[in-house]
């Protein structure tokens, strides 16, 4: 899926603008604005979604992906940034109707973590390929198409394998719950019953994402300001990255007890959020190289970031009695979290323009983990006080 969604963002689009907004800001937003959207309508259509159907609609909304990318390609600037928006609409339902096939089970929280390595090593990778594609003579605005064709064999390959995949055991709706599509009544009563713990949880997940949409979306901007951009960088440090991240956070699948792994995830959120300030301190006093601050601070916005991605809400749901899946809460908090992407994407063109990405960056790598901090301390002890 990242293969249809990250290339476009290893090009610059220099010296094009839009509306008085860098042109690379205005397809980031649009794309942002897609995804934010599709948050929005899977909060009920992936909460709902019947397990028979989610290959087919996989295959679909990524297919809707495609045609929208060629049709960048074939569409003049500015009039194809549009497509950037159908782009992102469609595959923002993909990462829940995938998750489908591997929540309610004892080895989720291994397998979540597998998911959240694929898409940090992946979003590395195909900007390294958008960047060979381009050192090749494709154009900017052809490349993205290009890429996603080079990945569909490997899409359809992995899709199938997903629909073959045997459904939860016994012992796994035992230990972690039945999972079943749910009504708008199952979704009121699960947020209303814990809405002062989810509502600072969203919050911690809003913030993490500007920081990580940043990084992500102008990591090339950033690169080159730190003088070591070339096309390997960006697979190797998001490779080893991800790697770590799995190893930390696939591990609490070791942990039995829902409550604990539950505590576990909070703890790693609040490593994260010290280990970034940390990392850009020592940076800034001469002490990391550009490469080794890249590193950490990537691995701190991932080790708060990725929890949200299914495995924080996993084991909350298997405490719970209340009838839940993990689309209804991971849905609810990317809709919220891409809306402050946009956000912060806005401040920083209309409020900083003069500043450079890097700058930009390093000033939210302090803000944004205390805050999260805080946040952090506050729901915790709400949560054990509510769950037992």
């Amino acid at each position: 899926m990242f293969a249809f969604r990250k290339p476009f963002a290893a090009a610059t689009f220099n010296g094009l603008q839009l509306w008085g907004i860098d042109y690379k800001i205005v397809l980031v937003v649009m794309q942002i604005l897609g995804y934010a959207t599709a948050k929005g309508i899977g909060i009920k259509f992936i909460s709902e979604a019947q397990p028979k159907d989610r290959s087919k609609y996989i295959l679909i909304v990524i297919g809707i992906a495609e045609v929208a990318l060629l049709l960048f390609g074939i569409v003049p600037y500015p009039y194809n940034c549009f497509l950037l928006f159908i782009n992102g609409l469609a595959l923002g339902l993909v990462y829940g109707l995938v998750f489908g096939f591997l929540e309610g089970r004892r080895i989720t929280d291994l397998l979540g973590a597998g998911i959240c390595l694929s898409f940090i090593i992946a979003s590395g990778v195909v900007k390294s390929i958008g960047l060979w594609f381009l050192d090749l003579g494709i154009t900017s605005a052809w490349m993205p198409a290009v890429v996603g064709l080079f990945f569909t064999p490997l899409l359809i390959l992995f899709v199938w394998m997903l629909h073959v995949s045997p459904p939860p055991t016994q012992e796994d709706e035992r230990d972690r719950k039945p999972r079943t599509p749910m009504t708008a009544q199952d979704r009121r009563n699960f947020f209303i019953s814990l809405a002062p713990g989810l509502i600072l949880l969203i919050l911690i997940y809003v913030l993490i994402s500007m920081l990580r949409d940043i990084r992500d979306n102008f990591a090339v901007e950033i690169w080159q300001e730190l003088g070591v951009l070339t096309p390997q960088i960006l697979a190797t440090t998001e490779t080893w990255i991800g790697l770590v991240v799995t190893v930390l956070i696939g591990s609490v699948f070791l942990i039995k007890s829902n409550k604990a792994a539950f505590g576990m995830n909070l703890f790693i959120i609040a490593i994260g959020s010290l280990l970034i300030p940390i990392a850009s301190w020592l940076f800034q006093s001469g002490q990391l190289s550009p490469v080794l601050w890249m590193l950490l601070i990537g691995l701190g916005i991932y080790l708060i970031y990725v929890p949200f991605n299914g495995i924080l809400f996993e084991r909350l749901i298997a405490l719970r009695e209340e009838k839940a899946n993990v689309g209804f809460l991971f849905y609810t908090a990317d809709f919220i979290g891409y809306i402050g992407s946009v956000s912060i994407l806005l401040f920083k063109n209309f409020g900083h323009p003069d500043w450079s990405w890097l700058k930009f960056y390093v000033g939210f790598t302090y803000f944004i983990p205390l805050v999260c901090m805080f946040l952090l301390s506050t729901l915790s002890v709400y949560f054990f006080r509510k769950i037992h």
